[in-house]
């Protein structure tokens, strides 16, 4: 029996559906490095998509805290007793760890740095189950006051529900890591009204790397999610920021000086988060409630580090704050946040970075004030170039950090100031003191080179369906003549020699087995075993000889009665290894390294336990599209 691939591609079952909206075809097409049109579309579904997860997951924070735990609104820890503000962090630690520690390791990693190990290892593919963790447990943990941010909380469940939507349609993994970008773009965008920074930060962090084929599913993947927060949350940005500008250039001196400051502290911020990440030996349940105790401790002396933390940020811009609560803010968050990150605890350390920051440019504005009382120094001004400072210097995202800046404030006398601290802030943090940003310090740890290297991440831009050599005959090693001249007539490149149905030996050439035809139009007996076995069985059954005799009669002339052993005449066979339809060009390559195959046979799951051959690559292929692909 012969099965060609042409047949079964989505043009030829054009007469049941048009081409251009059916499944098969749209999803090959997504397989192109070029596919922004199909790109495009996904990202409206993926904007909408982490829209409502992260709109459910703020609104269920803020309700809990507004209408059950805290008095005052949903930030309002000071208004705690004492007490309350010790117990409430260790209690949910309590259930953290119970809850949490019935689930195996694997199942516990959330946040951005679990989003980036699994574009490493996984093509970015994310279980629904670490999501969960996230979702419920990040609510947990902000609920009862552990010190962190919900951006990265948002960030994973973004990138989640974009990479599950690309699995549900199974597509192929180069438009599922973009649709990852898409994800997490989309939740920075909603989380702060800041559409551009989402976009940066996703290129600059999550993906580092700047494609125009992803940049533009990106962009409009946060336009969405940013126009839904707006639609129910108001477009006024997530700080209160009057205008700001610098009181005269005699600051820049003093900005160099603030910049430095911040770095060193991100370095200790950095460098503290790892020492708790070192503790992953200990059990779950111990490192939730050290977490737990350490922030209930550091709340009873300033329960500003409680939460998400951006009332603090928004009375500091406001200069309401004192200049040894700014301090105290410092130290104890940096203690609190690293604490409940490192040890595994389900929140983020994004907004960490802003109070750290806020509080630190706090503390920079007044002193500037006191060492010059007449030049009218701004407060407020410092607050943001602190948490811009911050943010660049732990997340290494100098260009995310400057435009989360001039969003916030719409203010562009802030550009020279930021470009000037966010610079020396991010030099200090990595040449001073040797440190990366917080996330691949902590892939460093789990033994991931991230990025991969240039080459690599070319090769993930595409999938294997654009490269693949889709002209294939499949046929049984042992194939009448007649068969063999019918699968010529079809002109393929390759011939996919099978032993029993669905188990493949090799690949042939497909010109090998025409030369062979040529040279032998009368099926030659010495070429033949299959022959000399057909003429002992007619020998010794008359039955055999009656088949024989059927075949002879209804076969052309050049004795096609007669067997090809497809394993034994002359050609070029190579052995071959299975690979997915969904897998990138980059995989295809590490498959062929690591099986030590010579070809690829791209196979695609038509049915419930059925899977066909769609598509041969060999490294010829692959190299082919290295050096001239787009």
């Amino acid at each position: 029996m012969i099965e060609t691939t042409r047949s079964s591609t989505a043009e030829g079952t054009a007469l049941r559906l048009p081409s251009h909206i059916n499944p098969e075809f749209f999803q090959r097409q997504l397989a192109n490095v070029d596919a922004l049109p199909q790109l495009s579309i996904l990202a409206i579904g993926a904007g909408l998509l982490t829209g409502m997860v992260i709109l459910v997951f703020r609104v269920a924070v803020d309700y809990i805290l507004g209408h059950w735990l805290l008095p005052e609104g949903s930030e309002s820890f000071e208004a705690l007793g004492y007490a309350r503000r010790f117990l409430l962090p260790i209690i949910g630690a309590g259930i953290l760890a119970v809850t949490l520690s019935r689930l195996a390791t694997a199942d516990r990693h959330v946040g951005v740095v679990h989003v980036m190990e699994r574009l490493s290892r996984h093509q970015g593919h994310l279980p629904v189950k670490n999501a969960l963790v996230q979702f419920f447990g990040g609510i947990l943990a902000l609920v009862s006051g552990q010190s962190g941010g919900r951006e990265g909380p948002a960030i994973h469940l973004g990138a989640a529900s974009s990479s599950l939507l690309g699995q549900a349609f199974n597509l192929p993994n180069n438009s599922v890591r973009t649709l990852v970008a898409c994800g997490a773009a989309a939740a920075i965008a909603g989380s702060f009204n800041t559409p551009i920074a989402g976009v940066i930060f996703a290129m600059e962090v999550v993906m580092m790397e700047y494609t125009i084929g992803s940049f533009i599913p990106v962009i409009i993947a946060a336009v969405v999610t940013t126009l839904m927060t707006q639609y129910f949350f108001g477009t006024e940005p997530a700080f209160t920021v009057g205008p700001l500008q610098m009181g005269s250039l005699l600051e820049i001196p003093y900005i160099m000086l603030a910049g430095v400051v911040t770095g060193c502290i991100a370095s200790v911020y950095i460098a503290s988060v790892q020492a708790f990440a070192r503790l992953e030996n200990w059990p779950f349940w111990i490192r939730a409630l050290c977490a737990g105790s350490i922030t209930g401790l550091a709340a009873i002396v300033a329960p500003e580090i409680m939460g998400v933390g951006y009332d603090t940020v928004n009375g500091a811009l406001l200069g309401d704050i004192a200049v040894q609560t700014l301090v105290l803010i410092v130290i104890l968050k940096v203690l609190s946040s690293a604490a409940a990150v490192g040890l595994g605890l389900p929140v983020g350390l994004i907004g960490p970075t802003f109070v750290i920051g806020a509080a630190i440019g706090g503390v920079l504005g007044h002193l500037g004030g006191y060492l010059q009382p007449g030049e009218g120094v701004s407060v407020g001004l410092y607050v943001m170039l602190g948490m811009s400072a911050m943010m660049a210097a732990v997340l290494q995202a100098p260009l995310a950090a400057l435009m989360a800046v001039l969003e916030l404030t719409a203010n562009p006398n802030l550009i020279l100031p930021a470009m000037l601290i966010i610079v020396v802030a991010s030099l200090t943090t990595t040449v001073l003191f040797k440190q990366k940003s917080v996330f691949l310090s902590t892939l460093d740890t789990l033994g991931l080179k991230y990025p991969p290297d240039p080459v690599t991440l070319h090769l993930q831009r595409a999938g294997v369906a654009s490269i693949m050599n889709r002209d294939l005959i499949r046929l049984s090693h042992l194939c009448a003549w007649g068969e063999a001249h019918q699968a010529m007539a079809a002109q393929p490149r390759w011939i996919v020699v099978e032993t029993e149905p669905g188990e493949i030996r090799c690949v042939l050439k497909a010109s090998d087995l025409m030369v062979f035809l040529q040279e032998h139009p009368e099926g030659d007996d010495d070429v033949s075993e299959g022959a000399e076995a057909a003429r002992e069985g007619a020998e010794v059954a008359q039955e055999g000889a009656e088949v024989a005799q059927e075949g002879a009669e209804a076969a052309p002339e050049g004795g096609d009665a007669t067997q090809i052993n497809l394993l034994e005449i002359p050609g070029e066979r190579r052995d071959v290894a299975n690979l997915d339809y969904r897998a990138t060009v980059a995989e295809a390559q590490q498959t062929l390294r690591e099986i030590d195959a010579e070809a690829l046979c791209v196979r695609r799951t038509t049915a419930p336990m059925i899977e066909s051959v769609v598509g041969v690559i060999t490294q010829q292929d692959i190299d082919n599209y290295r050096d001239h692909g787009d």
